[in-house]
């Protein structure tokens, strides 16, 4: 029996808030701020070849797009150039689920790495 990824029902870019807010067919919402987004793209230019590289300075970076893949992905566009990331309904999914993980993860990595977030 193959069991069926969840399908988002709205995705609503809120630029003012710098969140892409997500709903899934699962019931489940998740509230994806443009840092993290940005951070966590699936690219090749974030993810290498196996290993995540550390992406810095992306504090205030922006959605200017997002675009449909077909009908299982986005193509966000961000305002730092980014745009080669395409965020399957998988990875949208993944990155709301274990966003705390994710982003503690993350946070541990610029503080080893000896970088000091801006925050506005």
């Amino acid at each position: 029996m193959t069991v069926s990824q969840p399908r988002p029902t709205e995705l609503r870019l809120r630029k003012s808030a710098g969140i892409l807010s997500v709903a899934f067919d699962s019931g489940e919402n998740f509230e994806l701020p443009f840092e993290y987004l940005r951070v966590f793209s699936p690219s090749a230019e974030v993810r290498g070849h196996g290993t995540e590289i550390l992406q810095t300075g992306k504090e205030n970076v922006k959605i200017t797009a997002v675009e449909p893949v077909g009908n299982y992905a986005v193509c966000l566009k961000f305002d730092d150039g980014h745009d080669t990331g395409l965020y399957s309904w998988s990875v949208l999914h993944d990155l709301g689920r274990n966003q705390q993980e994710n982003w503690s993860r993350y946070l541990k990595r610029l503080q080893d790495a000896g970088y000091q977030r801006q925050t506005s």
